[in-house]
């Protein structure tokens, strides 16, 4: 028995000095956290320094706070990001800054759409304009990674590297069989010829609705894809497409043989051009700062009390507060509400990059922009996307701005409701009985069944008056008929470029530009520019991080570019209420 009662004694002691152990250990870990992300000391730019661009790195609209970045703990070791705000006023910023005398561009691929693309790129020609070199090298040229390199005053590649250039192209994931084989019948109910969004649940390859819009949307895309580089690289455009449809670069000879690059080098052989560019000795250290770690900020002029403010709205429209890297209906709506009701802001610059989401959501945040834009001035930014509900949020603005890639228009509405009936009955051998006080008291509820054709006439009947909402919506905004944008509409994605003509954007400019629009509606000169919403303080957003971000990161971490397409397959059977969203995940190689 004595020896019995010590073997408890101890066990309970070692538990209670585990127990502090892990205490202690928790508390150091969010202690470094928070003084980690909250120290923000920013990192001393040498003199004679060279900007390094890798891009290796998730690009987001707005840099996200990441209380994990940096810790070497599973599902987050290595996990940095970078916002495009961020990075276009560090760039802006180098182009002014004396210590910095060039940019050294190290991309192979890039992780983000091609709105943000040019933009990157066309922040670098402007850094061009100070008379600082630009030098590109990879081992590996991606098409996008080239799109951005071919900007450099030299671009160079490895002498047994690859430069991939073919084309572009669009490929979509169709579950319909796999959706059959677990036994799930996704009942859709839709507005629009060109709404796609649903065919991946429908069938196993595009429609000759959808297939024609991708061509169209795609080559809109591909020639500015191709002006670009024709442009930088001093050749035409038909050479660069005559390049790409030969497969005319398949060893890297060939790539200096098109003038793609300007030499195959050594990486030892590149230093010593940076070196020559930087007028120092050849043993000489090169001083290089990362994009990642410059701090430093572009002069933003004289600061008065008057602001334009950016509110950032990227993500998916979702109903609810959201969560980050989502645009919340009612968190978005509570911004612009404080926004219309802070004297000192005279202008809402809002950056949209949105392949749309609930179409419930997405009418709170217009009505907001509406009483808005009653008044201050709002202008609406495009990035990558600004399509079906991201485009219903911009609607109302003054004016609309995007880039010639952004993806937007595709105004048309869907519901996806599932059936588990035969993944229930045949599969599992689940069977279910209900009771219910009135004929419809179980529609969109018991999914073990399909819907009636009343039940589906209802909801249809639904659908269709968010889409008549819709148009009006835009009608309204645009100062167009509900006939012409129906006609412009029934789901159809455009190009930036297409929608200027369209009428459905007012012209391509950058969020820059869109800022100065505001200012000159507004008729101030004197303003500093503030981002909305505000950044969480770092000890706040250590404790914010939720399961489904967790699991998103690791999921990010573990399977890489494979993640999403389980992520497809989750949302394909995770749509509640009326969507107002892109077709499927649209992806562009």
């Amino acid at each position: 028995m004595k020896s019995f009662f010590k073997y408890v004694l101890a066990t309970v002691t070692g538990i209670i000095i585990c127990s502090l152990l892990m205490i202690l250990v928790i508390i150091g870990i969010v202690t470094s956290m928070v003084s980690s992300v909250s120290s923000g000391k920013d990192t001393v730019t040498p003199s004679n320094a060279v900007l390094l661009i890798t891009l290796d790195h998730t690009i987001t609209e707005k840099t996200e706070p990441n209380p994990f970045e940096g810790l070497d703990m599973p599902g987050y070791s290595g996990l940095k990001s970078l916002g495009l705000n961020d990075m276009l006023g560090r760039i802006k910023a180098a182009k002014e800054d004396s210590n910095i005398k060039g940019v050294y561009l190290n991309v192979a691929g890039v992780n983000t759409g091609f709105a943000s693309m040019k933009a990157i790129r066309d922040a670098l020609l402007d850094f061009k304009e100070s008379g600082k070199f630009i030098m590109a090298y990879s081992e590996n040229y991606t098409q996008k990674g080239y799109y951005l390199s071919s900007v450099a005053d030299q671009v160079y590649l490895h002498p047994e590297g690859g430069l991939d250039f073919r084309g572009l192209a669009s490929s979509v994931m169709f579950l319909k069989d796999a959706l059959d084989k677990l036994g799930i019948d996704m009942q859709v109910l839709k507005v629009g010829t060109y709404k796609s969004a649903v065919e991946p649940y429908m069938m196993n390859s595009m429609s000759p609705a959808n297939r024609e819009q991708v061509n169209s949307y795609l080559g809109s895309i591909y020639e500015t894809f191709v002006q670009d580089i024709a442009a930088s690289r001093k050749l035409t455009a038909d050479s660069v497409k005559g390049i790409a449809n030969a497969f005319a670069i398949q060893q890297p000879e060939d790539a200096v043989k098109v003038h793609f690059v300007d030499s195959l080098l050594y990486k030892d052989e590149l230093l010593t051009k940076v070196r020559q560019r930087l007028d120092v000795a050849e043993k000489t250290e090169i001083p290089v700062i990362s994009i990642l770690d410059y701090k430093n900020k572009p002069a933003t002029g004289k600061a008065t009390g008057d602001r334009i403010a950016v509110l950032y709205a990227y993500g998916a429209i979702v109903d609810g507060e959201g969560t980050t890297g989502e645009i919340g209906g009612d968190k978005l709506s509570r911004e612009l509400r404080e926004l219309r009701e802070d004297d000192k802001v005279k202008a809402v610059v809002m950056r949209v990059n949105s392949p749309g989401g609930s179409a419930l959501a997405s009418d709170i945040i217009w009505r907001e922009v509406e009483l808005t834009k009653k008044v201050k001035p709002v202008m609406v930014s495009m990035g990558d996307y600004a399509a079906s509900g991201g485009y219903y949020i911009s609607a109302a603005a003054d004016s609309i701005f995007a880039d010639p890639t952004t993806l937007t228009g595709s105004i048309g509405v869907f519901g996806v409701i599932p059936s588990f009936q035969k993944l229930f009955n045949e599969k599992l051998g689940v069977h279910f009985d209900a009771v219910k006080t009135a004929k419809f008291a179980d529609m969109d509820v018991d999914m073990d069944r399909p819907l009636s054709e009343e039940e589906k006439n209802i909801i249809q009947g639904s659908v269709n008056r968010v889409y008549q909402v819709f148009m009006k919506r835009v009608a309204d905004g645009r100062n167009m008929s509900i006939a012409n944008v129906d006609s412009i509409g029934q789901g159809r994605v455009w190009t930036g470029a297409q929608a200027v003509d369209l009428k459905l954007v007012d012209r391509l400019a950058s969020l820059d530009e869109a800022i100065k629009a505001a200012a000159q509606k507004a008729k101030i000169t004197d303003y500093r520019v503030a981002e909305y919403p505000r950044t969480k303080d770092p000890f706040a957003e250590i404790w914010s991080v939720s399961k489904e971000k967790v699991k998103a990161m690791m999921i990010d971490e573990e399977l890489g570019d494979y993640g999403k397409y389980l992520k497809e397959l989750k949302k394909a059977v995770g749509h509640t209420g009326i969507q107002a969203r892109i077709p499927y995940l649209i992806e562009i190689y």
